[in-house]
Protein backbone atom coordinates (compact mmCIF):
# COMPACT_ATOMS: atom_id res chain seq x y z
CA UNK A 1 0.00 0.00 0.00
CA UNK A 2 2.94 2.43 1.03
CA UNK A 3 4.45 1.79 -2.70
CA UNK A 4 1.44 1.92 -4.26
CA UNK A 5 1.05 5.87 -2.81
CA UNK A 6 4.27 6.99 -3.50
CA UNK A 7 3.16 6.33 -7.44
CA UNK A 8 0.48 8.31 -7.15
CA UNK A 9 1.83 11.31 -5.39
CA UNK A 10 4.75 10.81 -8.59
CA UNK A 11 2.02 10.79 -11.06
CA UNK A 12 -0.04 14.05 -9.43
CA UNK A 13 2.99 16.77 -9.73
CA UNK A 14 1.90 19.43 -11.63
CA UNK A 15 4.89 20.04 -13.28
CA UNK A 16 8.28 18.69 -14.41
CA UNK A 17 11.28 19.03 -13.61
CA UNK A 18 12.35 21.30 -16.94
CA UNK A 19 9.22 23.53 -15.74
CA UNK A 20 10.71 24.32 -12.12
CA UNK A 21 14.31 24.63 -13.65
CA UNK A 22 12.76 27.02 -16.17
CA UNK A 23 11.34 28.95 -13.02
CA UNK A 24 14.84 28.60 -11.56
CA UNK A 25 16.14 30.29 -14.04
CA UNK A 26 13.67 33.17 -14.61
CA UNK A 27 13.75 34.03 -10.65
CA UNK A 28 17.75 33.91 -11.37
CA UNK A 29 17.48 36.93 -14.15
CA UNK A 30 15.21 38.39 -11.87
CA UNK A 31 17.49 38.89 -8.93
CA UNK A 32 20.04 39.56 -11.36
CA UNK A 33 18.43 42.66 -13.31
CA UNK A 34 18.09 44.24 -9.56
CA UNK A 35 21.78 43.80 -8.92
CA UNK A 36 22.17 45.74 -11.77
CA UNK A 37 19.98 48.46 -11.76
CA UNK A 38 21.40 49.17 -7.78
CA UNK A 39 23.88 51.61 -7.25
CA UNK A 40 25.04 55.00 -9.34
CA UNK A 41 24.09 57.12 -5.97
CA UNK A 42 26.29 59.31 -4.08
CA UNK A 43 27.52 59.37 -0.22
CA UNK A 44 27.08 63.31 -0.07
CA UNK A 45 23.31 64.66 -1.20
CA UNK A 46 25.14 67.77 -2.60
CA UNK A 47 26.68 65.70 -5.26
CA UNK A 48 25.18 64.70 -7.97
CA UNK A 49 26.39 61.66 -9.85
CA UNK A 50 25.81 60.89 -13.51
CA UNK A 51 26.55 57.07 -13.30
CA UNK A 52 22.81 56.97 -11.83
CA UNK A 53 21.62 57.22 -15.59
CA UNK A 54 23.85 54.59 -17.34
CA UNK A 55 22.47 52.04 -20.10
CA UNK A 56 23.26 49.42 -17.55
CA UNK A 57 20.53 50.82 -14.92
CA UNK A 58 18.01 52.56 -16.90
CA UNK A 59 17.94 49.98 -19.99
CA UNK A 60 19.86 46.74 -19.29
CA UNK A 61 18.26 46.07 -16.34
CA UNK A 62 14.70 46.56 -16.49
CA UNK A 63 15.14 44.28 -20.09
CA UNK A 64 16.49 41.32 -18.14
CA UNK A 65 13.96 41.95 -14.95
CA UNK A 66 11.32 41.76 -17.94
CA UNK A 67 12.80 38.59 -19.93
CA UNK A 68 13.05 36.76 -16.36
CA UNK A 69 9.20 37.14 -15.89
CA UNK A 70 8.76 36.47 -19.29
CA UNK A 71 10.74 32.69 -18.82
CA UNK A 72 8.67 32.39 -15.82
CA UNK A 73 5.53 32.75 -16.82
CA UNK A 74 6.42 30.50 -20.21
CA UNK A 75 7.48 27.57 -17.38
CA UNK A 76 4.28 28.21 -15.47
CA UNK A 77 2.31 27.90 -18.94
CA UNK A 78 4.47 25.30 -20.36
CA UNK A 79 2.26 22.07 -20.51
CA UNK A 80 3.77 19.19 -19.16
CA UNK A 81 4.44 16.01 -21.94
Amino acid sequence: MAQENNTNNSEQLVFEKVNYLLTAIGAVMVVVGFFLMSGGGSDDPSVFNEEIFSFTRVTLAPLVILAGYGVVFFAIMKKPK
